[in-house]
């Protein structure tokens, strides 16, 4: 198994986790956890949602880089750590009752590969 596969396995066994995405900076899936149409859906969304994000913390604060994404809504919560070549998507239940994986957790199991 590689790096990047017990990485992946490492996030997806906390609870409320529902799918990990890893992207390109064309925003093609190159690994993932999920089927193939939810895959598209969120690779395509996400990458274009990077892009913004990017282009917004340029403008607002020149010099500054986007690190960490944190998207949550009632029911869902997307987790970005973006990099120059790819991003590490992570979907997750956000309920109380749901061990959370803290962002801090996210770049630590990224960039520790």
């Amino acid at each position: 198994m590689s790096k990047v596969e017990e990485i992946l396995n490492r996030i997806n066994t906390h609870k409320g986790v529902k799918g990990i995405l890893i992207i390109n900076q064309d925003g093609n899936a190159i690994k993932t956890t999920m089927d193939q149409k939810e895959t598209i859906e969120y690779a395509t969304l996400i990458s274009q949602f990077i892009s913004k994000a990017k282009e917004s913390v340029g403008k607002l604060w020149e010099g500054e880089e986007v690190t960490f994404l944190r998207l949550r809504s009632r029911q869902h919560e997307i987790m970005v750590a973006p990099d120059n070549n790819f991003s590490l998507i992570v979907l997750q239940n956000p309920g109380s009752d749901v061990e959370q994986i803290k962002s801090d957790q996210i770049r630590l199991l990224l960039f520790k590969a």
